[in-house]
């Protein structure tokens, strides 16, 4: 394995970043603005693990008990290898919609098609999903924040639906604001939650009450499954396998970052790992906090209760208001990812109404009308779930999906061309990141555990799906009904209208507009 570790003998400046756009046939329409840390609190704040472990550790103690805990470094192995395999390709292609792209160069136009298809919809439901723990957060604050109802029932349902809406017409305006004003929100945000992450897990280990065996109960979360505790546990997972993943933004910003080939990889990789160590011991250490280890509240609230119970109210509180701003600057990064993957597809034409979704603003230097498109698209997602008390989990796991099957289609054909001898590139610049002799086995390893966790996530599981009244089959198979519509419908729609259209546009084009998609 081989980085670039000093000097510029790489060459690897924001120049020949541009140039290599070249290669996908673009000339670059957007602002190199962003730095290594601006690139670095993209990645980490779609991770954002203080919104992914607060939102979802309901779902993974009242599945899992305490022991779910073991779930957490499982995930990251797991995903380990798939940050891998894309630090890899972002030293080479550090360019908007990365995804997208390097599905493009790996495999054909379709496999690329289906890719940014799959992890537009993602982002776009991520947006949704991750809004949504709002709710688990600001009436858990102050009750101000529950305008509908008394947070039971529907109405928990319903005001989280206002509270997420309200959010995603933030991200909204500061996406259609432009890049810069993005970046300094979502750098402080970054800033703030790495910051109060840390004195978090110190104020936790001041208020122990039990060793680290909690991770060894299972609180009797294992009956009634016919896998005995391994059934309970992999819906445990999922509250794990929600926070890990959205590594590749860091990427997915090339165009606008300086030096992208030396900062895109690095900052896949500590947003990753900087992820797992401090949710890893948020986790343990709340465990080890809580008062009552069996309080129904950890199966109903997760670790927000444990804040005001083990911390007191008052420093619980302030560290719930970290949560919010976590939870704010994630959505925004969920939101900016989606809009590079909209506008990597819109120039390709790829999408409908293309030349007006990859126009760029000359004033904010980005693309707009993705931005509203996006927000509008979400909280529609949001509207038509207004009355469903399931939304929470139903809603995440889908997004979870979605994202899984998106960077398959990236593994995937990536390990086909190693078998094939055809990657790494034979004239990657010299300096670059590389797996080296690893590349093979992380990358196979990488296709299976996306296997794995793409089958457990969209087992219908009634609960993930239907665990509620009423019980309808449609609901508790909707998973695999809702991917698969999207994905065949999708697909559909590219091969019989779409795919006669691509072509780069002309304004974004450094070859004539005529050259057509060699995969067409």
């Amino acid at each position: 394995m081989s980085t670039d570790t000093g000097g510029r003998a790489g060459a690897d400046t924001s120049d020949s970043g541009d140039r290599e756009l070249g290669e996908f046939g673009y000339t670059n329409q957007l602002k190199r603005t962003l730095g290594s840390f601006h690139t670095f609190a993209a990645g980490i704040s779609y991770i954002s693990v203080l919104t992914g472990v607060f939102q979802l550790s309901y779902l993974g103690i009242s599945e899992g008990g305490p022991a779910y805990w073991w779930s957490w470094p499982m995930v990251f192995a797991g995903q380990l290898m798939v940050a891998l395999s894309f630090a890899e390709l972002a030293a080479q292609y550090p360019v908007a919609g990365s995804v997208y792209n390097w599905a493009k160069k790996l495999g054909n136009g379709h496999v690329a098609w289906l890719a940014g298809w799959m992890m537009l919809l993602a982002s776009i439901v991520s947006i949704s999903a991750t809004a949504l723990a709002y709710q688990r957060t600001l009436p858990q604050i102050t009750s101000f924040f529950q305008f509908i109802g008394d947070g039971s029932g529907t109405s928990d349902a319903a005001n989280g639906v206002l509270l997420a809406a309200c959010l995603i017409v933030f991200t909204t305006l500061v996406n259609a604001f432009g890049v810069k004003l993005m970046a300094r929100i979502n750098s402080a945000g970054v800033f703030i939650e790495l910051l109060f992450a840390v004195l978090l897990v110190v104020f936790l280990a001041f208020h122990f009450v039990r060793g680290p065996g909690v991770v060894t109960e299972t609180n009797g979360t294992g009956a009634g499954h016919a896998g005995g505790y391994l059934g309970a546990f992999l819906i445990a997972a999922i509250a794990s396998s929600y926070v890990m993943y959205g590594f590749d933004t860091a990427a997915s910003l090339g165009e606008e970052s300086v030096d992208p080939h030396r900062n895109a990889p690095k900052a896949i990789m500590r947003a990753l790992v900087a992820s797992f160590l401090l949710g890893g011991l948020i986790i343990l250490f709340a465990l080890m906090a809580v008062g009552n280890i069996h309080a129904p509240e950890l199966g109903t609230v997760g670790l927000q209760f444990v804040l005001t119970d083990a911390l007191g109210p008052a420093i619980g509180r302030i560290f719930l208001f970290v949560v919010f701003i976590a939870i704010t600057v994630c959505v925004l990064a969920v939101h900016t990812a989606a809009i590079r993957i909209a506008f990597a597809m819109a120039r390709d034409n790829a999408l409908p109404g293309g030349s007006k979704l990859a126009r760029v603003n000359k004033k904010t230097g980005t693309p707009v009308l993705p931005a509203i498109v996006i927000g509008v698209i979400a909280i529609a997602l949001l509207l038509v779930n207004i009355n469903s008390s399931q939304i929470f989990s139903a809603v995440t796991s889908l997004a979870i999906i979605l994202i899984y099957v998106a960077y398959l289609l990236v593994t995937v054909p990536m390990l086909v061309k190693r078998l094939r001898g055809q990657w790494p590139r034979k004239d990657c610049p010299p300096g670059r990141f590389s797996l080296g002799r690893w590349g093979l086995p992380v990358n196979v390893l990488a296709v299976l555990w996306g296997l794995g966790m793409t089958v457990n996530l969209a087992w219908p599981r009634t609960e993930i799906y239907n665990a509620s009244p009423p019980f309808h089959w449609y609901l508790r198979w909707s998973s695999v009904l809702f991917v698969g519509v999207f994905a065949a419908g999708g697909f559909a729609y590219y091969w019989f209208v779409q795919r006669h259209r691509i072509g780069v546009l002309a304004g974004h084009a450094s070859v004539p507009s005529s050259q057509k998609e060699e995969s067409r």
